[in-house]
This record gives structure tokens, sequence and C-alpha cells, in this order.
């Protein structure tokens, strides 16, 4: 077989479901492109977020732990990764469009704040007078305006479909459209699976995170009904195991108990709807990739249990207060200095506006840049 655009394309026609979204039906780039002769197009976006410059920065921007706190921790580029195998693995078990999840998956956090969760926070409140932040937006935001390598055109001019897929808290508002195409009210199975495999990924690698640290411990763990199911289960699988052994096996299980559980949720309600496009899907009565309710019930009382014992506990608060600080002030630096911002980001002033201008860059930094640039303005 050729592996020309074409043949890829009458591939996803034989392979894939019905309700996938088939490269050949794509909605389109912002700005028309000749197709590439070799690459769908869904391969071709995923190649522009591999080679950006605000995917590389991920690998310097905190999961849980400030980066460079230790070697094994999470990083956004890690957490990234481990969450587009997971995407890739439910796509492929659900026939939906492995390329274009991964996409979606790459780029969901490409507009994540340095300091995680805390400093968008922070960011929205600094701009609570100029539109405010949500780094979902952000991230669409990076790549239809901020990183811009092309002289063609502005951004990575990604597909309709991409782009969609990171609207997820836009995808429910009445109307909610891009490009004059509807959102909603529910996002194509591919940008459901992207959005579940996120929580997958965190539920299981955050755990891990935090009993390296010493800050999670067996014994509050097994306080737990999802980590006693797991647990469970690996005991039963492999019954000699020794302690890191046990906790190392138990966390593969935990992710690979909400795989079989969406994945066997996914299939009843497939059979339930029978969507034959992918706008049945996205105006379905439901969401079709999720996980089943008695799941989804022992996961909110795990994920209580993780902002208790690990997300707000001082050891990690302490250090994301400290570095979310320094942000802050790096901020108002920039807004009474813009001048020491670098050149492109000077150059968008005059059309985005100081505080925007600001808001993107500052966004974009990695955690080692901020406090480097702190530390250089004796701030």
């Amino acid at each position: 077989m050729n592996h020309a655009r074409k043949d890829w394309e009458s591939a996803e026609d034989l392979h894939l479901a019905a309700y996938a979204s088939k490269s050949a039906g794509t909605l389109g780039r912002k700005h028309q492109e000749p197709p590439h002769p070799l690459r769908s197009c869904f391969a071709r976006d995923r190649d522009r977020i591999f080679h950006s410059r605000c995917f590389r920065r991920l690998e310097y921007k905190t999961q849980v732990f400030v980066n460079g706190t230790a070697d094994h921790y999470r990083t956004r580029l890690t957490h990234t990764m481990e969450m587009s195998a997971t995407g890739r693995t439910l796509a492929r078990i659900l026939k939906a469009n492995e390329d274009l999840t991964e996409c979606i998956c790459l780029a969901h956090d490409l507009g994540h704040s340095p300091f995680g969760h805390e400093g968008e926070k922070v960011l929205d409140e600094l701009m609570k007078d100029h539109g405010g932040f949500d780094h979902n937006q952000q991230s669409l935001r990076n790549i239809e305006v901020v990183e811009s390598p092309y002289p063609d055109f502005t951004g990575l001019n990604l597909t309709w479909e991409v782009r969609a897929g990171l609207l997820k808290h836009e995808a429910h508002i009445q109307g909610a459209a891009l490009g004059g195409h509807p959102v909603g009210p529910f996002q194509s199975l591919e940008a459901q699976i992207a959005d579940i495999a996120d929580d997958m990924t965190y539920h299981a690698h955050d755990v891990d995170d935090g009993l390296e640290a010493g800050i999670v411990t067996l014994q509050q763990l097994e306080t737990t009904e999802f980590w006693r199911l797991a647990a469970a289960t690996t005991r039963e699988r492999y019954p000699n195991l020794s302690e890191f052994q046990f906790l190392r096996a138990t966390i593969r299980t935990m992710l690979e108990l909400q795989v079989v559980d969406v994945t066997n949720h996914a299939f009843q309600t497939l059979e339930k709807y029978k969507p034959q496009s992918t706008r049945d899907v996205m105006t379905a009565q439901e969401r079709i990739v999720d996980f089943s309710p008695e799941t989804r019930e022992m996961l909110n009382e795990f994920s209580a249990f993780m902002f208790k014992n690990l997300y707000f506990h001082h050891r990690v608060a302490d250090t994301t207060r400290q570095s979310v600080t320094m942000m802050q002030k790096l901020f108002v630096h920039y807004i009474e200095h813009p001048e020491t911002m670098g050149l492109k980001a000077r150059e968008r002033i005059s059309e985005e506006g100081l505080w925007r201008t600001v808001c993107d860059y500052v966004a974009g930094c990695t955690d080692r840049y901020a406090i480097e640039e702190f530390r250089a303005y004796g701030l």
C-alpha cells in the first residue's frame, strides 16, 4: 500500500466508525492551504504541535510539584505524553480517529501558566478587568495568535476539529460556535476521549508523585474506595509483591480500571444512540465517553481526597504560593516596564493591548524562566 494522504483517508473510511472524525471531512483551516501530499490533515497538525515552542516549554512547567524539585515528578510535558497515550488507546478501542485525539491531547495544556493551577487562578485574578484567563482558551489563543512561526499566516493554522477540541468549557454554552460551526452541545468523540484521558491520567500519576514525595501514604490511600478496589485487584493478580512493586502495580491498575470502565460505558451509550456521524455524537442526549455512575462516584471521593491530602498539603501549597507570588510581581513589572519583554511580545501590544500581551507573555513562561526573570529584575 502506498502511504500518500489519500491512502490514509481511504484507510480511515475503511477502519474507523461512522461517528469518527474523518480527515477527508475536515471543516478546514482558518487560512487556506493546499493539503499535504503524504500526511493527513490531522497528522500534519500533530507535527506542527510537536515542533512548536509552546509545546517544548511544557517540559519546564509544573504539574503538581514545581519543576526541578526532583527528577521523577511529572511535568506538564510528561503529563501530556501520558494523557496522549491513554487517549490513543481509547480512540483505537472505540474506532475513533487516533491522530485527531492525539492532537487534542498534545495541545490541551499549551496555554497553561507556570506553577500549575494556582498560577492559572492568579492570572485570572490579575486579568479580571481585562477579559480574565482560562488555560483552555489560552491554548487556543497560543495556536491561533501567539505561536506564529510560519510566513504565510498567523498561528499554527490547525484544523477546525483540533481547535474546537480545546473548547470543552464553551461547548455546553447554547449557540457556542467556532468559525461559524457549532462546537456543542457535546464535543466530538475524539475531544471527549481527550477530556476524560486527562482525568484518568492524573488520577493515577498524581498518586505516584505524592507517594514518591512522601506526602501521601499507603494508609491514607486505603481510606478511599477507588484505591482499595485497585489494590485488591493487584493483590489478586500478584500476591507476593514487595511494597514498592505493589504500589507501582496498583497505580497501573488504577489506570486500567478506568480504561475498562470508560470503554464499557461508551459502548453501551453508542449502542443506545447509534450515532452515524460526528454531528450525531455532538447532538446526542448525553455525553458518549464518560465514567459509569458508580466509578464517577468513587473518583469524586478520590479527587476530594487528593485535594485535601496532596494538592492543599502545606509542602506543596507553600512552595507553589511562593512561586505564584513571584509570578504576580513579575506580571506587574511587565505592565510597568513592557520594554523588558521579548521583541515579539512588544510587537503585539498595539494590536492586542498591554494587559493581554503581558498575560500571554507570563502564561508562556516556564517555571524556571519566571523565577530567573524575577531574580534578574530584583523583584
